[in-house]
């Protein structure tokens, strides 16, 4: 790397504090003005200019260590390079970057989620932590920057989790309140304030959450860092309003154009997600939406397997560019509209001095295919193979041991009594995102003192499991629409957003208890057990949400969880959700959601809620039979 005359070698620019943020740019003006030499020049045939949305021809961009020093007309910088890369049949455009993803969704630790994704182009992410947070918030921020410092080219910006825990009636691995967001916010990596999903707790001054996520809000304002949002649901004009008044900045919850304008409207920054862009985007476009800029694409959760198949941010841009956006403004939309937005211009988001040399080269623009991406100065991919050694990270025993049970569980900590004497109760029912006011109710039969499951009503047994504690306390439910008919089956998982306790559906209390002991014993992952026999499992060993290993190391576990799954017989009903999907019930790990617009949940029990079973919008809770 470059020396800086008189004041010795620049510092490893991994993760610059304020002082080696001053060194490396006095170095970088030097450089710029070619009074120093550069390490590297790489001349490229076109560079998009994101902040014009113009194409530049025959461009250099001059690089020393891990920044861009200089960008213009190729040969005519006055200074001089160790080297020149040329790539002239190439067309440049900025790293593309995530404004809001959970790493932790690929289920693959950060080191091997950037091997996977850094070939896409995406070389950025603004982490929303509150997954990791809520497994071990005192060791969070730390969890994410080890990465970057053990020298991995993608860069995190973590967000502390605004929802650690999600509601007051939840509490596991970290809490997180004012002073902990102040001290988070101490570090330049850290851009603000994870997603606001609490919006209860926001606006009512009753609600026990309510003092600790304005602390949070309040230390985010005074640092001036981003309060992000999560509006789910949000429609009404006079929420909206209020959702901005309270400072949100941001929401990615947005499913139609109506809502997305409605939302621009009122001042939000609004992040479409794949599954809602295309439709949004087209008829953004008939509506007449002329600036882009207050938009970004985001990517929110994607399994690993499934961007091994559709991509990961390139894919985002393709389904821009196929609803009707030019090129130029599809990739705005993934690097200077969220750089400037969570306020990290200086370091991403465009092809231009001060920021790190990350960059995207096309051999062909109109479908944007990808034939090299360069981080950090250097190239890390070509087509689709990772170059690079990934690194390896030694892991706090916190991250490595996170399931926490005492003991072992038994068929006997499933089981729900009856009231003495019965032989039928009235049970508590919910299905699969449920969102509506009220619970249902049904009547079930009652065999030696215990509540019985109802296949014909398709009303199995569902289970949430504390992890975090060390209590190893069990709330369990009947719900409808959800798990195995085929008897002696339970699918068990510790991925349970967002508190991440972990959950359990099955027709048999034998088998509940064999797939939950399972994760117990391999610290975390996927269970499933079919006619009393465990026959497939996924290991999440880092914090009980991600994997240590290659992205086809983890497909190929997931695939063997398919193909068992297929033998089960699962129950669902239409009506349980839209989103809801006949087959393997993976989609039961978002359905642990207590955001709103949720009400009626099951969490983990606590003293003051022994059944686990409340209303996160009232406090109010309820017995599971009576």
């Amino acid at each position: 790397m470059s020396e800086m005359t008189g004041t010795g070698p620049l510092p490893d620019d991994l993760l610059p504090d304020a002082g080696d943020e001053v060194r490396l740019r006095q170095a970088l003006t030097l450089v710029a003005l070619g009074k120093k030499p550069a390490d590297l020049i790489v001349r490229v045939g076109r560079m998009l200019d994101v902040h014009s949305g113009l194409w530049m021809n025959d461009c250099d961009i001059v690089i020393s260590g891990r920044r861009i020093a200089w960008t213009g007309p190729s040969g005519t910088w006055s200074g001089t390079a160790a080297r020149i890369e040329e790539r002239l049949d190439l067309a440049a455009v900025p790293g593309f970057g995530e404004v809001h993803k959970h790493i932790e969704s690929s289920h693959l630790t950060p080191e091997w989620e950037a091997a996977l994704v850094m070939p896409h182009g995406c070389t950025w992410t603004c982490e929303a932590s509150h997954e990791y947070s809520n497994v071990d918030g005192p060791g969070n921020l730390e969890f994410w920057l080890a990465h970057r410092r053990a020298g991995m080219p993608a860069k995190i910006f973590p967000l502390p989790g605004s929802a650690v825990p999600p509601t007051a009636y939840e509490g596991g691995g970290g809490y997180f309140g004012a002073k902990e967001q102040a001290q988070f916010l101490a570090t330049p990596q850290v851009a603000g304030l994870d997603e606001v999903m609490d919006w209860p707790a926001v606006w009512d001054a009753r609600n026990p959450s309510h003092d600790r996520l304005w602390g949070m809000i309040g230390a985010t304002f005074a640092a001036r860092g981003v309060v992000e949002g999560h509006a789910a649901g949000m429609r009404d004009i006079s929420e909206i309003s209020a959702f901005a008044a309270a400072g949100m900045a941001s929401d990615h919850e947005a499913w139609t154009a109506q809502e997305v304008m409605d939302k621009l409207n009122h001042g939000l920054f609004v992040e479409l997600r794949p599954h809602s862009l295309p439709a949004a985007i087209s008829d953004l476009l008939e509506m007449g939406l002329k600036n882009w800029s207050h938009l970004a694409l985001c990517t929110d959760d994607r399994a690993a397997q499934d961007t091994m198949k559709i991509g990961a941010t390139d894919h985002n841009v393709r389904l821009a560019m196929e609803a009707g956006l030019p090129v130029e403004t599809a990739i705005q939309m993934v690097t200077l509209n969220p750089a400037r937005h969570m306020r990290l211009t200086p370091w991403v988001g465009a092809i231009a001095p001060g920021r790190y040399a990350d960059l995207v080269l096309l051999d062909d623009v109109d479908t944007l295919s990808i034939a090299e991406v360069w981080a950090d100065g250097q190239q890390v991919s070509r087509g689709q193979d990772y170059l690079l050694d990934v690194p390896k990270i030694e892991r706090p025993e916190r991250a490595r041991n996170s399931v926490r049970l005492p003991r072992d569980l038994t068929a006997e900590d499933f089981a729900i009594a009856a009231p003495e004497g019965r032989d039928e109760v009235t049970a508590a029912v919910l299905r699969p995102f449920h969102w509506e006011d009220d619970f249902l109710t049904v009547t079930l039969p009652v065999k030696d003192g215990l509540v019985q499951r109802d296949t014909a009503q398709t009303v199995t047994k569902f289970a949430v499991i504390d992890r975090h504690l060390g209590t190893g306390r069990v709330a369990r439910m009947f719900w409808r629409g959800t798990g195995p008919a085929t008897a002696g089956t339970a699918l068990a998982c510790s991925m349970a957003h967002d508190q991440h306790n972990i959950w359990s559906a099955g027709s048999c209390d034998a088998a509940m208890a064999l797939a939950v002991n399972t994760l117990r014993e391999m610290q975390g992952g996927w269970a499933l057990v079919r006619e009393g026999k465990l026959v497939a499992t996924v290991r999440y060993e880092i914090g009980g949400l991600m994997t240590c290993r290659p992205a086809e190391d983890l497909a190929r576990e997931m695939e063997t969880l398919y193909a068992e799954a297929e033998k089960v017989e699962w129950m669902w009903e239409p009506t349980s959700s839209p989103r809801w999907h006949a087959g393997f019930p993976e989609r039961l790990a978002f359905a642990t959601l207590t955001c709103a617009p949720w009400r009626w949940v099951l969490v983990a029990p606590s003293d003051e809620n022994p059944t686990g079973f409340v209303n996160v919008s009232t406090g109010e809770t309820h017995p599971v039979v009576w």
